[in-house]
């Protein structure tokens, strides 16, 4: 039997990438993106609603994230799902469901892009690609038991 674990969402980022190395070396990255749905009401009345996502990218997409992103770039990530869990040191458990990104696509006009790597190219759509398939050998397996919030 298959399984599919993917996320596909294009939104607005909500706060500047953080990045920071963790006890292997490896840069990881953080981030939060925006997406927004709007429909009609039986009435006639649209609504609108926001949702939040967590983002976390490693590697060169972390450094790429970094560099690229920043509050309120319009973006596309693809990636998988993963929810964590730890215990605060009140005994106090927390969860959070994160999509690891494994694909970006920024979404930006190509003035406001800046060059900053040979696998960044700008398209004809004036969007900035970039491409990097992150494998799950590329997560250190120390970043589950470090006992970091990311």
């Amino acid at each position: 039997m298959n399984f599919l674990n993917k996320a596909q969402i294009i939104g607005n980022v909500t706060r500047d990438p953080e990045i920071r190395e963790v006890k292997s070396g490896q840069k990881v990255c953080t981030l939060g993106v925006a997406t927004n749905r709007r429909w009609k009401e039986a009435n006639g009345e649209y609504r609108e609603e926001a949702e939040f996502h967590n983002i976390v990218c490693w590697g060169k997409l972390a450094e790429l994230a970094e560099q690229l992103l920043k509050k309120g770039t319009k973006v596309f990530f693809e990636g998988r799902l993963q929810t964590r869990n730890w215990e605060d040191e009140g005994g106090i458990k927390h969860y959070r469901t994160e999509i690891v990104a494994q694909d970006m696509i920024v979404l930006a006009r190509k003035k406001e892009s800046t060059d900053v790597a040979e696998n960044v190219k700008t398209t004809t759509t004036e969007e900035v690609e970039v491409s990097t398939t992150a494998e799950s050998s590329d997560v250190p397996a120390d970043i589950l038991d470090d006992g970091i919030d990311i």
